[in-house]
C-alpha cells in the first residue's frame, strides 16, 4: 500500500444509478495523485431502509465493510455517498459501545473495528488533497460557467457525526469549484432537502422540494447545479421532467456531480467523467459557457 492509497467504498449507487459519480471520483482522485483502493468483497450498507428496521443489523452491514478495509491495511475509508457515509460512521460509533459491539460482532461473525474512520470524498479532497494541489491540476478553467453548489441535507449533518464543514453554510464544494476556475453562485438553499427517498411513496413532496431548489438556481441565473449526493442528483436531474410537469416549469438545467466539473477543469476525457449518463443533456450549457 502506498502513502497515497485510501480505502474506497463506492456503495451500490456507485455501481448503478450514479456510475458517473463513481467514474469521475476515481478519475479525479488519480489525477490528483491519490490511489482509491476499492474495498474487497464489500456489501450493501442497507442505505436508508436498514436502520429504520434494525439498528444493529444496519451497523453490522457497515461494520463488515470497515473490517474488510482494515484487513486490507487501511484505517481510513472514503465514499462519495452521504447515506453510505452516515452508515459507516454510525457503525464505528456503535462499536465503541461494548454491549452494542458484542451484538454487532455476533451478527457479523467477525470484529467490527473501532479504529477505522470514514470521510466523504468532498472531505478527502478538502483536507487530504487541498485547494493548492487542485488549482495546480487545473488546465481548463471554466470562468463562464455559473454553478450553484447544492450539498443536500445529509452531507454535513448531523454535525456531531459528520464532523466536517459548516452544517448550515458549508463552503467546501464552493471552494473546490472556485479553485477550478468556476464562477460559484451564493446559494441560500444549499442544505435544504430535495425530498430524498420520498420520490416513490410521495412524489408530490419530491417534486415540490426539488422544484424550489431549481427555482432558486434559476433566479440566481446559474447555468447548472453541482451536487455531492446520488439521491439529490437523481431527484434534480432524472426527475426534472416530473418537476416540470407538476409545476408547469420548463427547466433544462444540468445537474453535475462536483467531481465531473473538477474533471472538466482538469482536462480529463469525457468518457472518464460519464457526462453522457446525465439525464439533462449538459452539452448546450457547456457550449454556451465555452467549455466545448
Amino acid at each position: 500500500m502506498t502513502n497515497s492509497a485510501i480505502a474506497y467504498y463506492p456503495g451500490c449507487s456507485g455501481k448503478g444509478s450514479s456510475e458517473e459519480y463513481d467514474l469521475s471520483t476515481r478519475a479525479v482522485m488519480r489525477r490528483l495523485g491519490a490511489e482509491p483502493q476499492e474495498i474487497e468483497d464489500w456489501n450493501c450498507c442497507g442505505s436508508s431502509p436498514a436502520h429504520m428496521v434494525n439498528h444493529e443489523l444496519s451497523a453490522a452491514l457497515s461494520g463488515r465493510n470497515l473490517a474488510q478495509a482494515k484487513r486490507m491495511g487501511h484505517h481510513l475509508v472514503t465514499t462519495p455517498c452521504p447515506s453510505c457515509l452516515t452508515n459507516l460512521k454510525n457503525a464505528q460509533q456503535a462499536a465503541w459501545d461494548e454491549d452494542k459491539r458484542l451484538k454487532i460482532n455476533k451478527l457479523m461473525d467477525d470484529e467490527c473495528p473501532t479504529d477505522v474512520d470514514s470521510i466523504s470524498t468532498l472531505q478527502f479532497f478538502t483536507e487530504h488533497i487541498g485547494l493548492d494541489r487542485i488549482r495546480e491540476a487545473v488546465v481548463s478553467p471554466l470562468p463562464a460557467l455559473r454553478v450553484a453548489c447544492y450539498y443536500g441535507c445529509l452531507t454535513t449533518r448531523p454535525p456531531k457525526l459528520m464532523r466536517f464543514d459548516d452544517p448550515e453554510n458549508p463552503m467546501s464544494m464552493d471552494n473546490i469549484l472556485a479553485a477550478c476556475g468556476i464562477e460559484v453562485v451564493p446559494f441560500p438553499l444549499k442544505t435544504d432537502c430535495c425530498g430524498a427517498a420520498s420520490g416513490m411513496p410521495r412524489n408530490d413532496i419530491t417534486t415540490r422540494l426539488s422544484g424550489k431548489i431549481l427555482d432558486m438556481a434559476s433566479e440566481l441565473k446559474a447555468d447548472a447545479v453541482a451536487v455531492a449526493c446520488p439521491l439529490c442528483q437523481m431527484n434534480l436531474d432524472l426527475r426534472q421532467s416530473q418537476v416540470n410537469r407538476a409545476r408547469r416549469s420548463r427547466y433544462r438545467m444540468p445537474i453535475f456531480y462536483f467531481t465531473q466539473l473538477m474533471g472538466l477543469a482538469m482536462g480529463l476525457p469525457e468518457k472518464e467523467l460519464g457526462l453522457s449518463k446525465l439525464a439533462v443533456n449538459p452539452e448546450p450549457c457547456l457550449a454556451r459557457a465555452g467549455v466545448r
